[in-house]
């Protein structure tokens, strides 16, 4: 992941140009989850947003878009700071946390684990709020949340304290095992959680993607920000396409396969495993409007063959989040 702080006089108003959240009334140590815009209101990155203080912001994006998001930020920030920009003088500074660790302690036990090597009272970080906390005598940014609908925490660790604390971490085997990315993945889907590549990408609205949560209700019809028209769009007269859920039958359906209604081909499939805890095959992709409501029967062409499926809410299996 690609770690950024962003700091100086107007920086709420230039991300809120940047993206389509309300951060001005977000409270300090608390997060959101966005989405970076494009012109047409495609999404370039999905990205979580943390409050610091009055005009300075944590900002978390996708290693795999770095070149792309630190182009584009890069670029609207020269804008937003000329002479004729929308800064007025009151100027952003963006800093690229280089080299700066980030570990994912996520799972049913992950508090009461991590309890034992803090003094610091963890029933006091909710779900979606962070804080500095020392953990073992390192100082370190602790952020409640993931991308797996379990409880767990984010850490964000100094270039060289990275290996130190990972180590640290994963001391008890008995309780912490590390994992890769197919842990994660298996997870965030369970969750209905989108990844950047299959499931978002700048094509994709956020209404599209079913995301429309992350636009502030008070910047849905006046707020300006990028890609603003293209998403008033879809929200007045309806996206397109939409993402849902699919329960298959028979073998999973991966990313790519096409979804049938009728023998017409009216959506794809951008995500699909056979989930380890319900014991069954799930999906997630888009389908044209209109195809789109739970309990809607379709067919998915998996390895040459038709396959019975079922448009699903999501998430598949609820989230554990803490909330206090």
């Amino acid at each position: 992941m690609v770690q950024s702080k962003f700091r100086g006089p107007s920086t709420t108003r230039f991300l809120e140009w940047l993206t389509p959240s309300s951060l001005s009334t977000l409270k300090p140590y608390n997060s959101t989850l966005s989405v970076l815009l494009n012109e047409h209101g495609g999404i370039i990155d999905d990205t979580v947003i943390t409050k610091h203080a009055e005009d300075a912001f944590y900002i978390v994006t996708n290693a795999g878009r770095r070149d792309r998001d630190l182009q584009w930020l890069q670029g609207k920030l020269e804008e937003w700071n000329s002479e004729e920009g929308k800064g007025k003088g009151a100027k952003v500074e963006l800093e690229v946390l280089e080299g700066w660790g980030l570990l994912a302690l996520q799972g049913p036990e992950s508090a009461s684990y991590l309890q034992t090597l803090t003094p610091f009272d963890l029933t006091k970080l909710p779900f979606g709020t962070s804080a500095w906390v020392s953990i073992e005598g390192y100082n370190l940014h602790v952020a409640r949340g993931g991308y797996t609908g379990e409880d767990g925490f984010e850490i964000s660790i100094p270039p060289s304290q990275t290996v130190d604390v990972a180590t640290l971490l994963s001391k008890d085997t008995k309780v912490v095992q590390l994992t890769g990315l197919g842990a994660r993945d298996s997870l965030r889907l369970e969750a209905g959680m989108c990844l950047y590549g299959n499931d978002l990408d700048e094509t994709t609205s956020p209404v599209e993607a079913g995301l429309t949560w992350v636009i502030g209700k008070d910047r849905r019809e006046t707020g300006t920000f990028i890609g603003a028209e293209g998403v008033r769009k879809h929200l007045k007269e309806g996206p397109p396409r939409r993402r849902v859920g699919f329960v298959v039958e028979g073998v999973p359906a991966r990313q790519g396969a096409k979804i049938f209604a009728q023998q017409t081909q009216v959506g794809s499939v951008t995500s699909g495993i056979p989930s380890p805890t319900l014991g069954k095959n799930v999906a997630m992709g888009y389908i044209q409007s209109g195809h789109h409501k739970k309990g809607t029967e379709v067919e998915i062409e998996v390895r040459g063959k038709m396959r019975k499926a079922v448009v699903e809410g999501m998430p598949f299996v609820k989230p554990r989040y803490y909330r206090g």
